[in-house]
């Protein structure tokens, strides 16, 4: 088992497109003759409880949450403009879905940001809002558990960098019904 994915019971980890959670629990069970081993996790948005075999925590995509250094990369990585593709919705939106589902957090803030830039041109469809939710969401969360700060604090901080291409970052009350 590769080091990288060995857990440890109150470990900050993100379960890809479902956000952060922390290993509450380890155990085992038997299925069979085999013994496998369980890290319990427990979601924060959702209060979720997931049980994910050992075994599978690689191609499920779990990893640590960001460190403070790689903080620093993503907000510079939103502060530099970059232009954006204007492939048809239906590419882009699954375009974009894969990239939310690489669980990366780098590709997660390159969603937010062509979506942002894309939605400040022209409005977004139902489900490139949703995703838009889910990216800002992701981000947030994350940002925030790896500084351990509170969440406005790093809206604050998304703002400023995105503010720096000319890009608003949105309000979590622009996505309420």
């Amino acid at each position: 088992m590769n080091g990288d994915l060995n857990f440890h019971i109150g470990d900050k980890v993100v379960y890809p497109n479902h956000g952060v959670g922390i290993v509450e629990q380890i155990s085992s069970r038997s299925i069979g003759a085999t013994v496998e081993k369980f890290y319990l996790l427990n979601i924060k948005a959702s209060s979720l409880k997931v049980m994910v075999p050992c075994n599978n925590v690689g191609s499920v995509g779990i990893r640590r949450v960001v460190r403070n250094g790689e903080v620093q990369k993503i907000l510079d990585f939103l502060s530099v403009a970059d232009d954006l593709g204007t492939a048809d919705w239906k590419d882009r939106f699954k375009e974009n879905s894969d990239r939310m589902r690489t669980g990366s957090l780098f590709e997660v803030a390159g969603v937010l940001k062509s979506l942002i830039a894309l939605h400040q041109a022209k409005p977004l469809s139902f489900r490139e809002k949703k995703m838009l939710e889910r990216a800002r969401y992701l981000l947030v969360s994350e940002l925030a558990m790896s500084r351990n700060c509170e969440e406005p604090k790093i809206e604050e901080l998304l703002g400023l960098a995105l503010a720096k291409c000319n890009l608003r970052f949105p309000e979590a009350s622009e996505f309420q019904a």
